[in-house]
């Protein structure tokens, strides 16, 4: 049987999406807005999704409203004003806020919402800092991060990192405790606060994003809905932020490597390797995007167009975005800068000393120099204890062995990596390379 619908024509299930659709974009600025109100990130993203539930049970009967956006901040905080009356603590709280004021916006008509909310950016970016509070565990900051700012439900959290609900809830609940009992606000971090609260919002987008390019379990290599929304965090974050260079960095970074996706995967879902991918079927109008990101980035910190000494500190994800930009411009395999790569890494390596950096930077040098000079640089990392388990080493190591002739090696190396791989494509990968190493 089909859904009901309206005499408009408009099902209760459409009406549903339209609501799924309009949190997604809205999620960060009505919890932002809500936060500000009652000092207190946890019981504002409460009240926002206690607005959401009110629209699923009234857009159905009413009809979606002109401006969806204002009418879910208007019921929020309704529900805040609400209990702030029944609730002594919240309302010595909101003395700090301007109660008279809050409470006079709080009592607008939906059609004036608009100027209450052109100046909200702040509050937003605040969020997005305070979803990602250092003293939350890594985990903890990438669920609340994708629930208040992406919008995501719970269902929607647990199902991209394959993890049972429950368990995403229980992460969210714990993390919005945390905030609250640390008394986490609703501000942007000034001064030498700045830069490590900053680095801590990036490497939780750029955790999403990993996640989505090249998922640790499970049996996709590739998971696009998680890129997707990383990007978004990411375009948020550069119109939140402008100034700052390493937002940029990252941006340009995501999507250059999610430039790739499609040419990534073969017909029967295996994983194709960089230097093995159709360039034709990459994403060029990303790429372009990407590279307009990192001129902005550079522009930022001073490097002059066409290279140069910067006037300002680069950051990791800017040099990072740099080497990704060296395959992208490179229009066949062959065309790639290896020695220009080769030095990006080591000044990356310089900025954030590690193993990992230093096995990527062996896979460059096997380019430019050649297989046996990155198999010393692979051997001299086989005691780092950073490495234990990661079977990229092994990977690297028997490609390396490979190229130099020595498949029986190779071989062994190849099915260690597969033994440690906890992805299903990518095991499959690997152990197709030891069946044949040449």
């Amino acid at each position: 049987m089909a859904p009901a619908a309206d005499e408009r024509g408009v099902t209760a299930e459409a009406v549903t999406r339209s609501i799924e659709a309009v949190w997604r974009m809205e999620a960060a600025k009505v919890t932002a807005v809500i936060a500000r109100l009652v000092g207190d990130v946890g019981l504002a993203e409460d009240l926002a999704q206690d607005a959401v539930v009110q629209a699923i049970e009234q857009w159905p009967r009413d009809g979606i409203p002109d401006n969806p956006g204002a009418w879910l901040t208007a019921t929020a905080r309704r529900r805040a004003i609400d209990r702030i009356r029944r609730d002594v603590n919240l309302a010595a709280k909101l003395e700090l806020v301007g109660h008279a004021e809050e409470l006079r916006v709080a009592e607008l008509a939906e059609g004036d919402f608009d100027a209450a909310l052109e100046d909200i950016d702040d509050d937003v970016l605040g969020l997005v800092f305070a979803a990602c509070h250092p003293s939350l565990t890594a985990q903890a900051r990438i669920s609340l991060t994708l629930r208040m700012i992406g919008g995501l439900t719970t269902r929607e959290i647990a199902r991209a990192f394959l993890t049972q609900e429950a368990t995403i809830g229980q992460r969210i609940s714990r993390a919005k405790k945390s905030l609250s009992a640390e008394g986490v606000t609703i501000e942007v971090p000034s001064g030498a606060e700045l830069a490590p609260r900053l680095a801590s919002v990036l490497e939780v987008v750029y955790l999403v994003f990993n996640e989505g390019y090249a998922a640790t379990s499970g049996r996709d290599w590739v998971r696009g809905d998680l890129m997707e929304e990383a990007i978004r965090l990411g375009r948020v974050l550069s119109a939140l932020a402008p100034r700052e260079p390493e937002v940029h960095g990252l941006l340009a970074l995501m999507e250059i490597q999610a430039s790739r996706t499609r040419a990534r995967v073969g017909r029967a879902g295996e994983p194709v390797l960089l230097l093995e991918q159709n360039r034709t079927r990459w994403d060029w109008s990303l790429i372009h995007h990407a590279l307009t990101a990192l001129e902005r980035a550079a522009e930022l910190c001073g490097i002059p167009p066409g290279g140069g000494a910067p006037t300002r500190p680069v950051g990791p994800y800017l040099l990072q975005a740099e080497i990704a930009a060296c395959h992208a411009r490179a229009r066949t395999a062959e065309a790639t800068d290896w020695v220009r790569i080769v030095g990006l890494y080591g000044m990356l390596g310089a900025l954030r000393p590690s193993p990992i950096i230093e096995l990527n930077r062996a896979v460059a040098l096997s380019y430019a120099e050649g297989p046996e000079a990155a198999l010393e640089v692979v051997d001299a990392l086989h005691d780092s204890a950073t490495l234990a388990g990661y079977h990229l080493l092994p990977s690297v190591r028997g490609d390396l062995l490979a190229r130099l002739g020595r498949e029986e090696e190779a071989r062994a190396e190849f099915e260690r990596a597969a033994a440690m791989t906890q992805n299903e494509a990518e095991r499959n990968l690997l152990l197709r390379r030891a069946t044949n190493p040449a």
